[in-house]
């Protein structure tokens, strides 16, 4: 045994210094990658999670179909006179109240790879650092909408008719747009608090309030004028709002600028955040 071991460490050439050097300059190195190569590649690693646990798919399909029939038939007849009635005016703000709300799903999966201490060796990639929680938000993208075909497939069969189709497809991309943005506040929480349960229990007691004191259900000038004044200055009013617009084949301007706004202010302010805590976690 030992004459074996003997004879192979003398088959073995000595490591050298300038060799090793050598061989790490006779090659040129890859180049970086580019933020955008980096921040899709992410996307694709969020929709590959999709794909081998499709049960992730149950917010964008079923509950969508649950919201759309529960609210157009609890309501419907109360509020105007018929369930099909009703549903040209519910389906746009139903459509924004279900996408906003699955948003903090985002949060939820930030949350679950820090705990599983993915995030470490992302961090120790020589990539654009926000790449990784920007490819979050574009693979959170396809779950919105595919939230929204669901929705805009089950109220063409219940009855809803829009004006045109141009103007569904611009409403539907207004609603992604904000919904991206809108996604920053739950990265920032899913780095912030400690467990995927309080990143719900955050997400929830905002989200609420926010989508069901809008004109989601019913135009705010039935409401009270205290009320008013919180709904018509609320970021998802102004969504469903120009979402309604659209689909009703208007050009709602002001609630478009209003929807675009609240998203350019919501990157400027959690973007900035939510890298920083990244940074520091």
């Amino acid at each position: 045994m030992s004459t074996v071991t003997t004879v192979e460490a003398q088959d073995l050439a000595p490591v050298r210094t300038e060799s090793l050097a050598e061989l790490l300059i006779s090659k040129e190195r890859p180049r970086r990658p580019s933020a955008l190569s980096t921040s899709l590649t992410f996307g694709w690693r969020a929709v590959l999670k999709i794909k081998h646990v499709p049960e992730q798919l149950f917010d964008v399909t079923a509950f969508p179909i649950m919201m759309v029939l529960m609210y157009t038939y609890l309501f419907g007849g109360a509020l105007a006179g018929s369930p099909r009635e009703y549903i040209q005016y519910l389906l746009p703000g139903i459509l924004v109240m279900s996408v906003v709300m699955i948003t903090m799903y985002t949060g939820v999966s930030v949350n679950t790879d820090i705990e599983k201490g993915v995030f470490d060796r992302f961090r120790s990639l020589p990539i654009w650092r926000p790449s990784a929680m920007v490819g979050y938000l574009l693979g959170d993208v396809l779950r919105y909408a595919m939230a929204s075909a669901v929705m805009l497939s089950v109220g063409l069969i219940l009855g809803f008719r829009p004006d045109n189709t141009v103007g569904v497809l611009l409403g539907v991309l207004l609603l992604l747009v904000f919904s991206f943005a809108f996604s920053w506040v739950w990265t920032m929480f899913g780095l912030l608090l400690r467990t995927e349960k309080s990143v719900m229990g955050v997400s929830m007691m905002v989200l609420f309030p926010l989508t069901f004191l809008s004109d989601i259900f019913v135009k705010p000038e039935t409401m009270p004028g205290w009320l008013q004044a919180f709904v018509n200055n609320n970021p998802v009013t102004h969504v469903a709002s120009a979402v309604r617009g659209l689909m009703a084949g208007d050009w709602p301007g002001t609630e478009i600028a209003w929807s675009l706004g609240w998203a350019a202010l919501l990157v400027a302010v959690f973007g900035p955040v939510t890298m920083r805590l990244y940074n520091r976690k």
